[in-house]
């Protein structure tokens, strides 16, 4: 009988430490996220998830180590990180200098570590860009300035952004801020059709009902991981009721696990 492959690593923490301020909020954490996968990030307020995704991200400043696909990520080039992860920060934050630039342009913003120092965008940008924007459904705001945007449309438009990069693996912090229902499915579907192409998605999520349809769920809580698991393990449902006090329950609904408030 073969021997099965063993899953690659996206994305590894070693020992992760890290301090806003003078106090440590992440407490040596170990995590390995498969490639292919989508997993979802999800805790109380304060739990650390979002500074997390930050260390894992490379934006934060962090003892221990963290690996790319295996590679160091504090041994690639800042053109080499960004051609192989992309970011989407929570609600849109430091994007208001953003704001007078056309939807289009914003979305292209993502391109840029694919091309050479003040080229001109290539078809192969403008294709990306173009997917991106559909994907989204803000083509047809192309352009317009992202100022003028509402608030969930300027996050389709961010999202679009994210995209364009095309990169192996997605970090996104709260991407369903903003969203009505509709475009919160849409995004789940999106995930869902990234990871079916190959690529990886972490996203840190406050709703636990988009979080469970996620292949993989760690549960935070005060600065560490208490539980990695599939999302469909009886063992993930019950460390989700656990950080919450049992004030959600887990149950199957139509066909989906959900987190139903106790």
């Amino acid at each position: 009988m073969a021997t099965p492959v063993a899953q690659q690593i996206a994305l590894e923490a070693r020992q992760v430490r890290a301090t806003l301020g003078v106090t440590e909020v992440l407490h040596g954490i170990d995590l390995s996220l498969a490639s292919g996968r989508w997993t979802s990030i999800v805790g109380p307020n304060g739990a650390g998830k979002s500074t997390l995704l930050k260390v894992l991200a490379g934006l934060l400043a962090h003892t221990g180590g963290v690996h790319l696909f295996g590679e160091p990520l504090a041994a690639l080039s800042g053109r080499a990180r960004a051609q192989r992860l992309s970011w989407l920060g929570q609600g849109g934050a430091g994007e208001g200098s953003a704001d007078d630039l056309m939807v289009y342009d914003v979305a292209m913003l993502g391109r840029l570590p694919h091309q050479r120092w003040l080229a001109a965008p290539s078809a192969l940008d403008r294709a990306a860009v173009e997917r991106a924007l559909r994907s989204t459904q803000a083509w047809e705001w192309r352009g317009r300035p992202l100022g003028q945007l509402s608030g969930g449309e300027r996050q389709r438009v961010l999202l679009a952004r994210a995209l364009a990069v095309e990169a192996g693996l997605l970090l996104m912090d709260e991407p369903l801020a903003n969203l009505d229902p509709p475009h919160q499915a849409d995004w789940m579907q999106t995930a869902r059709a990234l990871t079916a192409e190959g690529r990886t998605v972490v996203s840190v999520l406050h709703e636990l009902n988009a979080a469970l349809a996620a292949d993989a769920m760690v549960v935070m809580a005060e600065g560490r991981v208490l539980h990695h698991g599939a999302c469909d393990d009886p063992a993930t449902h019950e460390a989700l009721e656990a950080v919450f006090g049992g004030r959600v329950t887990v149950h199957r609904v139509a066909g989906h696990w959900m987190a139903i408030p106790h």
